[in-house]
């Protein structure tokens, strides 16, 4: 089959788009961080982008129906590594999220988990051929992803625990979910939501984590406290204007981490509207490319593991977004391709490098 496979059939143009919200991630973690601590940090940013790109074009050469083959294998590693972070990885700010690597750098295992749970959702629903999903297929999807999004609300990480939801989601979705199940979980989900935030016994999540998935309502209660990240970024935004402005409040340190989490909120301020709507624009024509190469796709399995990347990423935009502008809570969740981090980049240029595989492999009988 390998024979068959060539870069013609390779999404370029995709792949141009991807550059350009990169490159402007790189622009804005240097103005963010030039008179900071972390300056410099949109080199090393280079060198991650430099490396994804090239993971990227390795996998795709890898047949993604042989990985699908081997999935169990993947899915067994992957809660392994999250298990080895909870007995060893390194504790920072009262999280352990990351395993220590030679050399001094840090290793994520939750960012690579989530292209692990595509795979393993997108089989999953590949095997049951079309057929209705009854409750033991909903409840079987739910535990595939349910266990490592327990593991790593461990750690705790409220916000990568949350970007597994989606795959889960997508997956169910196209597996043929039916409105009385849907109706059923949304309401579940909603019984839930409640106990975890009104019965004080219930300790899913931590009070902190609690107070930033609340503070977002009314940031005023609290402005030097759970309040003060989306109030500086709400002010950021609105002091960009049209076309943008000198970063006051991004250059003068008053935004927090704005290299990473509030990477929008620094864009917008110094870049303005049309900027921030322009990065937009591009964010759309990415997924929009994504959604026709999955309408492309040689089989169901193909299909699954590309809308499983457009889920993800659509998340971390709409999520990361609507933080930084006071209309979702602060979770932590980067923005794809354009914040600060090494393990957020590679796991999106891998789940590139799935997508352009199953595109590369259209015409393969």
């Amino acid at each position: 089959m390998a024979r068959y496979v060539s870069y013609r059939d390779f999404d370029w143009v995709l792949l141009g788009f991807v550059l350009i919200i990169c490159g402007l991630g790189v622009m804005e973690i240097h103005s963010a961080t030039q008179h900071t601590k972390f300056a410099g940090a949109h080199v090393k940013q280079v060198y991650w982008v430099v490396a994804g790109v090239g993971a990227m074009f390795i996998i795709s050469l890898v047949n993604y129906q042989a990985l699908l083959d081997q999935i169990h294998w993947f899915y067994i590693a992957g809660v392994s590594s999250l298990v080895a972070v909870l007995l060893f990885g390194q504790k920072y700010l009262g999280a352990r999220r990351w395993i220590k690597m030679p050399g001094g750098n840090h290793f994520q295992p939750s960012e690579w988990v989530k292209l692990i749970l595509i795979l393993a959702v997108a089989k999953y629903f590949a095997d049951m051929r079309e057929r209705e999903l009854s409750w033991a297929d909903f409840m079987k999807a739910a535990a595939i992803v349910g266990i490592p999004m327990l593991m790593v609300l461990k750690q705790p990480d409220l916000g990568t625990a949350l970007t597994y939801l989606p795959i889960a989601a997508m997956g169910v979705f196209l597996g043929g979910l039916q409105w009385k199940q849907g109706l059923t979980v949304a309401l579940l989900a909603t019984v839930g939501l409640g106990a975890v935030f009104f019965i004080p016994r219930v300790h899913v999540l931590k009070s902190y984590q609690k107070q930033r998935l609340t503070s977002f309502v009314d940031p005023e209660l609290d402005p030097q406290g759970s309040g003060y990240q989306v109030e500086q970024s709400k002010i950021a935004v609105g002091s960009g204007g049209l076309w943008g402005g000198k970063g006051s409040q991004t250059h003068g340190a008053f935004l927090p981490v704005p290299q990473t989490d509030f990477i929008f909120a620094a864009f917008s301020e110094e870049h303005g509207f049309v900027g921030a709507l322009g990065v937009l624009l591009l964010y759309f024509i990415v997924l929009m490319r994504l959604t026709q190469n999955a309408q492309t796709a040689p089989d169901r399995a193909g299909t699954f593991v590309v809308m499983g990347v457009v889920a993800v990423l659509s998340f971390h935009i709409l999520v990361n977004v609507g933080m930084v502008v006071g209309f979702m809570p602060v979770t932590g969740i980067p923005l794809p391709l354009m914040s600060y981090g090494g393990s957020s980049v590679l796991f999106m240029f891998l789940a590139l490098g799935m997508v352009m595989n199953v595109r590369m492999r259209r015409f393969v009988n």
